[in-house]
């Protein structure tokens, strides 16, 4: 369809997007009287030799709507820029990419690009915004549409919505529900820009920005000298990767890896931080820098998740042990 015969609601969209966050938006899209050309996204990647590349899932769903995909290795090429400027496309959608855009290649759309990121902007800028909210022990969040520029998450912001995090939600729980939060905003920032109202969209306080860095393996290791309420954070946060683990050191042999998977603040006596305070029946206490952390759900390293009570019996932990 030509952009003549187009009526003035409806825009050309390009999405662009590579992880699951971004699959409500994009069938909101499809399903939207928007016309969606194509989708653009990363090509799959496998982190090691062994390992199969991880399904993409918002490719999945162009291949169930015939949508045409395209996975550049980088969208701001030559090649890709040359791309996007034949699709004549009046918006770029961006969610869950991967990929920063250069002026040049956000020029290449009538309106730009706006991008969908999972976090009340400008806190939490960056790659990992829901993983590093509940790690901080925030009790707010949400998504904010920005109108984009060159620079990572700083574009004026043309909706915000807010939601709590539950006291006990995890980085999956809560990534579920503000995608779905995302739909409603991005169409509602769709509309605004048709009607022209985006040049009232607050600019970003630059002072007020705070990093979402991409996460690392070593970033799950536990620093038992910090609150347990913080490592009670951690584990929620840190899943479904990189977990949050530490190591028991048993005297003999190599350390065992141990992933907390479920972990719940109590208060106890206080001890030297990693002490075992207690490992019987379904208790299994750690001392920690303040309070106590009691773990419900622990899994060694290349065994299945075990509860308390049945890691405990085939793991001879006691009380004055140590962790850490």
């Amino acid at each position: 369809m030509s952009e003549s015969r187009l009526p003035p609601s409806t825009l050309r969209l390009l999405m662009m997007g590579t992880g699951p966050f971004a699959v409500p938006t994009f069938r909101s899209l499809l399903d939207s009287p928007h016309e969606v050309l194509a989708l653009v996204t990363r090509p799959d990647r496998a982190q090691h030799r062994r390992e199969r590349a991880p399904i993409n899932p918002m490719r999945e769903v162009a291949i169930e709507h015939s949508l045409e995909t395209y996975e550049p290795e980088s969208i701001n090429s030559p090649e890709a820029n040359a791309w996007l400027k034949d699709q004549s496309a009046d918006l770029f959608v961006v969610c869950d990419y991967g990929q920063i855009l250069s002026r040049e290649a956000l020029s290449l759309a009538r309106l730009g690009g706006i991008n969908l990121h999972a976090s009340l902007l400008p806190k939490y800028r960056g790659a990992a915004p829901i993983n590093w909210s509940i790690y901080h022990g925030e009790t707010e969040t949400g998504v904010t549409v920005i109108h984009m520029t060159p620079q990572l998450d700083a574009g004026p912001a043309l909706l915000q919505v807010a939601t709590p995090i539950g006291a006990a939600e995890t980085t999956p729980e809560l990534e579920a529900r503000l995608s779905q939060l995302g739909v409603r905003a991005v169409l509602d920032a769709i509309d605004l820009l048709i009607r022209g109202k985006a040049g009232n969209a607050p600019r970003q306080d630059p002072k007020l920005a705070t990093k979402a860095p991409r996460l690392k393996k070593e970033d799950g290791l536990v620093d038992w000298s910090r609150p347990a309420t913080a490592i009670a954070n951690q584990v929620r946060a840190f899943q479904p990767w990189p977990k949050s683990y530490t190591l028991w050191n048993r005297g003999k042999g190599e350390p065992v890896r141990l992933i907390l998977e479920k972990a719940a603040v109590i208060d106890r006596e206080s001890a030297t931080p990693g002490t075992v305070l207690e490992a019987a029946g379904n208790n299994l206490i750690v001392a920690c820098g303040g309070r106590a952390l009691q773990i419900d759900l622990i899994q060694p390293a290349g065994k299945k998740p075990l509860r308390a009570e049945e890691f405990l019996r085939g793991y001879p932990l006691r009380p004055g042990d140590r962790l850490g």
